[in-house]
């Protein structure tokens, strides 16, 4: 199967005190590097979700894509996006700020996605939902639309309305840190 990764950098970093998070360095590189480095093995085409710094996203080499939607509507905005320019049906979305995701993350939410015939393949570490690592089908583009049109922005309310599966992640808890605020970045670096 031909999947189509998105790298949800589209986020404005409040907690981060306004930076832009897939830039920020860590271990010597940017996050999104970090990122890239994990997924581009995984996937068939990669698409950066970025609404600023658009320039500096450009120079890592892959398409860098805008929401559709103005005013930071968050990750579904990126997905959104994303699945009006993938070339494949199946896309995965990871966050910028999680630079340990899982070597086998696709392969675990495709098997999935595959044996169940969900829409979306969601990960899960214990109880909780993991919902911007997900792989999902491009023919979610109209229920999508149709929820951010009527204001829903959270990516778990919209993932809550869909046939989904959830696939454990428990052996790799540690794989879905990510980083939000300058005291996680120093603490993620040593």
């Amino acid at each position: 199967m031909q999947i189509t990764g998105i790298i949800l950098a589209g986020g404005m970093g409040r907690r981060m005190g306004g930076m832009d998070k897939g830039l920020l360095p860590f271990h010597g590189k940017p996050l999104v590097v970090c990122v890239l480095e994990r997924l581009l093995p995984q996937v068939d085409e990669v698409l950066i979700n970025a609404n600023r710094e658009i320039e500096a996203y450009i120079q890592f080499g892959y398409p860098v894509i805008a929401d559709l939607i103005p005013g930071y509507a968050g990750p579904l905005a990126g997905l959104q996006c994303g699945m009006t320019k993938a070339q494949y049906s199946l896309l995965l979305t990871v966050p910028c700020d999680s630079p340990f995701l899982p070597l086998d993350l696709v392969s675990r939410l495709l098997a999935a996605l595959q044996q169940t015939d969900a829409d979306l393949a969601v990960a899960r570490t214990g109880n909780q939902l993991q919902p911007a690592f997900c792989l999902c089908r491009s023919s979610l583009l109209p229920n999508l639309t149709q929820f951010l049109q009527a204001g829903g922005r959270k990516l778990g309310l919209w993932q809550a309305e869909l046939n989904k599966v959830e696939v454990s992640f428990d052996d790799q808890t540690e794989a879905f840190a990510n980083i939000n605020t300058p005291a996680e970045l120093a603490g993620l670096e040593s």
